[in-house]
């Protein structure tokens, strides 16, 4: 089952005797669970009912004999198996899983993928009337639209560029972006429904106009200025903006701008490079700017100062050197 069915399913108050769900991306499993926990009893019912138990302070016998008690003065009872994947003799809940009791609800929450050896992974896809669920972490060129969406569900919105700065700096664990957009929502000023950059940098602390995001619009523009300021203030800041990040960041760019170079079909390039449509301009007059075999050498350039930041043929100059020595090959 995907998330927006097992949440649609529990909004009507439907609930499944087992729900199993794994995968690496915990932000969805712990919405799940959560909402269960919050819902699925009234708060008498829970004293009594409601169980959590924790993969590495309990077993798998203490787990089935919970699943297995009938509830007291309610007509179901609640048992959340938090970090499923510590638990020892795991396999051994398949015996359970196969006839489970319809009066326990039993979440199993397993923050990381199941070992496919497992007899009970094999089985996860005959159970009838369970909720068998893989949380995927996104990838990261998924995450800006993801931010989008899920501020319009919440009636706010964001500029492209904001959500794109948010995924360089937070990366694409989602449970870190929501705490962030959350943030951000309550500091927003009253009657005010957009984040731009500005509400980013007073709020998140990620300079606006000194980011990774700003030193690719640079380069791409050829603005020599701008990427030498922006290098400059990385050098001054670099536990905020280490050197590995910058190159990966500038691969990833680059890498984009070769394909759009031989892409047969130019209408397609947002699908095909994977960004949001509103960037394919900055991506098309980067190529005009930089000729492909420009571009391979520019991709030769990161990788020989990836190499060099981590001591590899390189002498006692420091990151910031190195940065302002890669982007003015870069450059010219």
């Amino acid at each position: 089952m995907t998330f927006e069915q097992i949440i649609a399913e529990l909004k009507k108050g439907q609930y499944r005797p087992i729900y199993f769900l794994m995968g690496d991306e915990p932000y969805f499993i712990d919405v799940i669970a959560d909402y269960i926990a919050e819902n699925a009893l009234s708060e008498d019912e829970k004293a009594f009912n409601q169980v959590v138990m924790y993969g590495k302070d309990t077993s798998v016998y203490s787990v089935l004999d919970a699943a297995k008690r009938f509830p007291m003065m309610s007509q179901r009872q609640v048992v959340i198996l938090k970090e499923a994947q510590n638990l020892k003799e795991l396999d051994k809940l398949q015996f359970y899983l196969e006839k489970p009791l319809n009066s326990t609800i039993l979440v199993v929450c397993h923050k990381d993928k199941l070992d496919k050896r497992l007899k009970l992974y094999k089985i996860l896809d005959k159970l009838k009337n369970a909720a068998v669920f893989n949380s995927e972490k996104l990838k990261d060129y998924k995450v800006p639209a993801w931010i989008t969406e899920y501020l319009t569900a919440r009636g706010y919105s964001i500029v492209p560029a904001a959500a794109e700065l948010l995924t360089e700096y937070l990366g694409s664990g989602l449970g870190k972006v929501v705490n962030e957009l959350d943030k951000l929502i309550i500091t927003l000023p009253v009657n005010e429904k957009k984040i731009t950059l500005e509400h980013i940098e007073a709020n998140v602390g990620i300079s606006k106009d000194f980011n990774v995001f700003e030193l690719q619009k640079a380069l791409g523009g050829k603005d020599v200025l701008k990427a030498n300021r922006i290098i400059d203030y990385f050098s001054r800041n670099p536990g905020d903006n280490p050197m590995v990040m910058v190159i990966s960041n500038l691969y990833s760019y680059f890498v984009k701008i070769l394909a759009y170079h031989y892409l047969t079909d130019k209408s397609q390039a947002a699908s095909a490079l994977k960004v949001n449509p509103y960037f394919v301009k900055d991506y098309e007059a980067a190529a005009r700017r930089y000729p492909a075999p420009k571009v391979v050498q520019i991709i030769s350039i990161l990788r020989e100062y990836d190499l060099k930041s981590k001591g590899v043929g390189s002498s006692s100059a420091s990151n910031g050197d190195l940065m302002r020595e890669m982007i003015f090959k870069i450059l010219h």
